[in-house]
């Protein structure tokens, strides 16, 4: 099959399944396949085979046998987009600041599944360039700063879990590649609130992060400073601290990131929904 007739089909495959969940979406009770197929238009075995294929993302649920609904899927994706959007706009204008503050590029970033994505930041060009990771860029948690922050929050048993699906790769000399090493530096990060990364995910490039928490005390992003190795001096951790608690106080957040890392009644509720954090099955 051609390029453009695969792309079609993919296209159509997509478009169903869509037609499916907008059905699925009108009705709070499960729907049997019946009335799936005469909504849709599909034909009850391409319907079927649709519907497995959602089960299995976790978009559908299949309560019972003939009958489906949505699942907790849309829902987790839903609260990380309004997340996203309630902690990016609480932190446009402290990030600004504190990059004219330091005059180093700022990130702002959260955790999806298995890796940090980055959200938004603020850098001066063209001096910055070389250290800025673009808006949408993804790196494992274990390689950077925030992804460690995160990492910190899951109790061993979720840490070794995530050494196995991510096999710990390494980016440069400096990666960290052993469980019993991580665990050292998650034990670190918990007890000081604060994250580093020594030319882990890039040679040249060192970073430092501090945790941004929501209403609930729960860490749903972290704020990070990236810089040229040589150039990024320890200093502005505590400016760096400072701004990712002005951001969570505009979240609702009350008490310092630090009191929150150490309580111990948090433990227990280390992974939520809306961090998405971890979310797949160890």
């Amino acid at each position: 099959m051609g390029g453009h007739a695969r792309h079609k089909t993919d296209v159509q495959v997509l478009a169903r399944s869509l037609a499916v969940l907008d059905v699925l979406a009108q009705y709070p009770r499960p729907v049997p396949l019946k009335m799936i197929s005469e909504m849709t238009g599909l034909h009850p075995s391409t319907a079927h085979r649709i519907l497995n294929d959602l089960v299995s993302g976790r978009l559908v649920d299949r309560p019972e046998a003939g009958s489906y609904r949505l699942g907790m899927r849309p829902l987790e994706l839903g609260n990380l987009v309004n997340a996203r959007s309630d902690v990016r706009k609480a932190a446009l204008v402290p990030m600004h600041e504190l990059h004219q503050l330091t005059q180093q590029p700022v990130n702002l970033s959260m955790c999806q599944a298995d890796e940090i994505i980055n959200i938004e930041h603020s850098y001066s060009e063209p001096s910055s360039m070389q250290v800025v990771r673009a808006v949408g860029a993804r790196a494992p948690l274990h390689l950077t700063t925030v992804g460690k922050l995160f990492l910190a929050q899951y109790d061993p048993q979720r840490v070794r879990s995530y050494a196995t699906r991510s096999r710990l790769i390494s980016h440069t000399r400096n990666s960290i590649t052993e469980v019993s090493a991580l665990e050292r530096e998650l034990s670190d990060v918990l007890a000081h609130g604060t994250a580093h990364d020594n030319e882990e995910l890039e040679i040249g490039l060192r970073c430092m992060a501090a945790g941004i928490h929501d209403d609930q005390g729960v860490l749903v992003a972290g704020l990070s400073i990236s810089a040229p190795a040589e150039r990024l001096e320890e200093r502005l951790l505590e400016q760096l601290r400072e701004t990712a608690e002005q951001i969570s106080i505009a979240l609702g957040h009350q008490g310092t990131p630090m009191q929150t890392l150490m309580a111990p009644q948090n433990a227990a509720r280390r992974i939520t929904p809306r961090a998405t954090c971890g979310r797949r099955s160890p």
